[in-house]
């Protein structure tokens, strides 16, 4: 995982000067009236500090994050500060790193405490929502305290991570102040793991360990499948090694691990299913002797786990032999049977969840004459043979409702097929589509590939020089490289010519993107374009390799479909359907100006576009532009 590094990490400054304690000043007193209304231009923060509290003056421009958020730190969980006979000091805070990053997870420490920092040192990696950070300190001094331990998840922005000091002197202070604090933080975080994950686990008797989380791999994953787990329980892990692949709503991806050690215990299986963010999946520890305290104390409490739903199958069984007798509610089918046989109500038994008579138990009655009113007995005797054809006639249609039953079968949809479907109907519902059809001239472009074949030997697709006559019409026509923003309200025009391009896989659509398109040759936009399919049906895509792009196509030239209508790839604000190429015989006027039927080969695309973005005027003008480069097919190779 690439690493960057953060030029502006948050730190708060503490000033010894202006320690007071909550003991020494009450509100109601002339001090501490003085005190506040003295510094009114100081935002005053109450922390708790073992017997009492600490009021430390913090100027606003130091107190403000990376976004301009305000930091709450009285409502930091388990962190304790000092007294106010402590040195000057620094917090280092969770910084925001990204406009949407709310959270953060201390990946690693690379300075340990008492280590001695210099301007620009790395103190830790920090794994936002976007990649994981470096982040470098802009002071002097030594690392006092850890507040947030190495692994730990989900720590809010703006809380305290670590302390640091100007005087190495000062360190034994500081460690003497907030033992027990820090103790705290790490038992708290260690039992927050363990109670997210869904099997329960007793930390106190478990050896140092890290949680592995399901983590998200994509801006837009909420939940994944564990595909395959590369490791095995017992495994050495170095940094870099694939543990698992994970199949996203994108593709497959690999998780690799942050930190040496060995995989203790899994707690996903290989094939579960929709397992949400941030949900336990391993668990690792650093000592190869600890991996068998682990699979015990996890085993013995899931075994615990596993004996409720026996309980509750027993309890289903007990109420379900408890309600067999009563009639709550009857089904459409045992109605029909019931009104054509005139049976008996009340006689009969439901053996349904929730006291419904299903059509079981009436064929069951009818079967043993219980439930029969007078009236049907009657009509029994006189006509035995009807209800002889009848019966008959019910029991064929019981078995060929099951034959039918069985004529089909229930395949589970891939976490990218739900995600595809879920997308394509927020899209049709979300976007007011316009579209836009128009017939383009195809034989300059098979006379340009047959030229490329036999002179260059350069074998490209017609699909290849689609992406780059389209990569040209958006760039001569800006207002069609565009996209909606929702949260501003208003068009947003893009920079790059981003290609996404729908390519067909097992597990659904996926739509790789040729980046600069415009500025490629059609050679490197074919070479590209097979690498990328290959990638797409294999599940092996990264994530830049198909998020973003700002327009896409979708070919279906290769079928008998003359035309058809795509759907938007949000947050993109055109797609364009292509179609297979027709002979048609068209009148064409000769040089001696006389008009000759001829045969042409046509192609027909047809553009779907956000009519919030394309009005009637961008859209005639990129499709004009995109023919007019279909009719000069020579300019595309300047």
């Amino acid at each position: 995982m690439s690493l960057h590094r953060l030029r502006d990490p948050v730190i708060v400054r503490a000033r010894s000067l202006l320690h007071a304690r909550l003991g020494a000043f009450h509100s109601s007193s002339p001090v501490s009236s003085r005190y506040i209304s003295r510094y009114s231009t100081w935002n005053v923060q109450r922390f708790s500090v073992g017997d009492g509290s600490l009021f430390r003056p913090v100027p606003f421009s130091c107190f403000t994050g990376a976004c301009g958020r305000a930091l709450h730190l009285e409502q930091s969980v388990g962190i304790r500060f000092f007294s106010s006979t402590d040195s000057s000091h620094a917090v280092l805070e969770m910084p925001a790193l990204s406009p949407t990053m709310n959270q953060g997870n201390i990946a690693k420490w690379r300075k340990k405490e008492g280590d001695k920092i210099a301007v620009g040192d790395v103190l830790c990696e920090i794994e936002t929502d976007k990649a994981t950070l470096e982040f470098e300190s802009l002071e002097e001094g030594y690392l006092a305290k850890i507040l947030v331990p190495e692994g730990s998840k989900d720590v809010p922005v703006g809380q305290p991570i670590a302390i640091t000091v100007e005087d190495p002197d000062d360190i034994n202070r500081v460690l003497a102040n907030d033992v027990s604090g820090a103790t705290d933080v790490k038992q708290e975080k260690s039992e927050a793991s363990a109670q997210a994950s869904s099997v329960e686990i007793n930390s106190s008797k478990l050896p140092p360990h890290i949680v592995l989380e399901m983590p998200a791999l994509s801006p837009t994953m909420n939940q994944g499948n564990i595909a395959t787990w590369r490791k095995k329980e017992g495994d050495k892990i170095e940094v870099g090694d694939v543990i698992c692949e994970i199949e996203t709503d994108k593709a497959t991806l690999e998780f690799e691990s942050l930190e040496e050690g060995y995989l203790a215990k899994i707690l996903a299986p290989e094939g579960s299913k929709d397992v949400a963010v941030g949900k336990p999946i391993a668990i690792t520890v650093e000592d190869l002797a600890d991996i068998e305290s682990v699979k015990n104390a996890v085993s013995s409490s899931s075994s615990i786990k596993e004996d409720k739903p026996a309980d509750s199958t027993v309890k289903n069984g007990v109420e379900t032999l408890k309600g067999g007798g009563a009639v709550a509610r009857i089904s459409p089918a045992a109605k029909l049977l019931i009104a054509e046989h005139g049976l008996d109500v009340s006689s009969l038994k439901a053996s349904g969840s929730h006291g419904t008579l299903l059509k079981g138990d009436v064929l069951a009655a009818i079967k043993s004459g219980k439930g029969l009113s007078e009236v049907s007995l009657s009509r029994e005797k006189r006509s035995p043979e009807v209800h002889a054809q009848a019966s008959s006639t019910v029991l064929s249609e019981t078995k060929l409702s099951t034959k039918q039953s069985d004529s089909f079968e229930d395949l589970p949809n891939s976490q990218i097929r739900k995600v595809i479907a879920k997308r394509l109907l927020e899209s049709k519902q979300n976007t007011p589509h316009l579209y836009l059809s128009t017939d383009v001239v195809l034989d300059p472009l098979l006379s340009l590939r047959k030229d490329l074949k036999e002179k260059h030997d350069v074998k490209v697709s017609v699909n290849d020089i689609v992406i780059k006559a389209v990569a040209v019409a958006l760039r001569n026509v800006c207002g069609a490289n565009a996209y909606w923003d929702d949260v501003k309200g208003e068009v947003v025009f893009c920079d790059s010519i981003d290609i996404s391009i729908a390519v067909a896989t097992e597990k659904g659509l996926m739509t790789p993107i040729v980046r600069n398109a415009d500025l490629k040759t059609i050679s490197a936009i074919s070479s590209e374009v097979k690498e990328l399919a290959e990638k797409a049906r294999a599940g092996k895509l990264k994530p830049d390799e198909f998020q973003g792009g700002t327009f896409s196509i979708s070919n279906l030239g290769m079928f008998p479909v003359d035309n058809f209508c795509a759907i938007i790839n949000p947050p993109q604000a055109g797609i364009l359907a292509v179609g297979r190429g027709n002979k048609v015989v068209e009148p064409i006027i000769g040089d001696d100006g006389i008009e000759r039927p001829v045969v042409v080969n046509k192609m027909n695309l047809t553009l779907s576009a956000d009519h919030r973005v394309f009005d009637g005027k961008v859209g005639g003008e990129f499709l004009s532009a995109l023919q007019a480069n279909f009719s000069s097919i020579q300019r595309l190779l300047l």
